[in-house]
């Protein structure tokens, strides 16, 4: 059997595919009918099951456990007697250093009084100025 189209008729055919091989589709959103919509329940009640209370039960009681258990530690003690402090005023080209030597007890590290004097004081750093107020522990006479 041979082909019997003739020359138009072929021309259309290839302007027709051209054609529809050019057509692409879109998304397109199909509107809900509030006919399709469920309407708003109202707040139903919480109801437990029978395991619902069990678990609630367990885990009431465990709770209560470790309170107690963590919460029994806290005791109150007497409060430890307070350092006692006097106020020194830094004089010219002092250090830290020369004054944790002159406030530090007879064979104790002079680092160690530095430190306590920068934790007293709340320094960030050993550096002083001329008239600055620094707390250092009293002399125990």
């Amino acid at each position: 059997m041979t082909n019997t189209r003739t020359e138009p008729q072929v021309a259309a055919t290839r302007r027709m595919e051209q054609t529809m091989s050019a057509i692409t589709a879109e998304h397109v959103a199909f509107p809900v009918h509030a006919a399709r919509r469920r309407p708003a329940r109202e707040q139903a009640p919480l109801h437990l099951t029978a395991r619902g209370r069990r678990v609630v039960t367990v885990l009431a009681v465990v709770l209560a456990l470790v309170v107690g258990l963590v919460g029994g530690r806290a005791t109150a003690s007497s409060p430890e007697r307070g350092l006692e402090v006097d106020l020194y005023t830094v004089g010219a080209g002092e250090t830290l250093w020369s004054i944790a030597t002159a406030h530090a007890a007879p064979g104790a590290d002079v680092r160690d009084v530095v430190d306590e004097l920068m934790s007293l004081n709340e320094l960030s750093g050993p550096s002083l100025v001329a008239g600055q107020q620094l707390v250092v522990p009293a002399d125990q006479d």
